[in-house]
């Protein structure tokens, strides 16, 4: 787990689809308030996990301290390749 990685939602980007907060099984997402994703504990993120990343549609999510050059898919869902958690392949 991470202290200085987690997800950031652009709510302005976000659909509220809730597919990030379905993706995470780590409980970064308060879950209660789906679809609209909220991120309550962050440091439950795996660090350089890319997975809510790569399932949102909207390319709605980035992280705090990614130095990965990751960038969000935009529409189009990506494999995570390496590092972070078995939860993102």
């Amino acid at each position: 787990m991470a202290e200085k990685w987690y997800p950031v939602i652009d709510y302005i980007t976000c659909i509220e689809c809730g597919t990030c907060s379905a993706k995470c099984g780590h409980g970064v997402y308060d879950t209660s308030k789906a679809p609209s994703p909220v991120v309550v504990r962050p440091v439950n993120c795996v660090d350089h996990c890319h997975g809510c990343g790569n399932v949102c549609p909207a390319g709605a999510i980035t992280y705090v301290g990614d130095n990965t050059g990751w960038v969000p898919p935009h529409g189009t869902p990506v494999p995570e390749t390496g590092g972070g958690c078995s939860c993102c392949s």
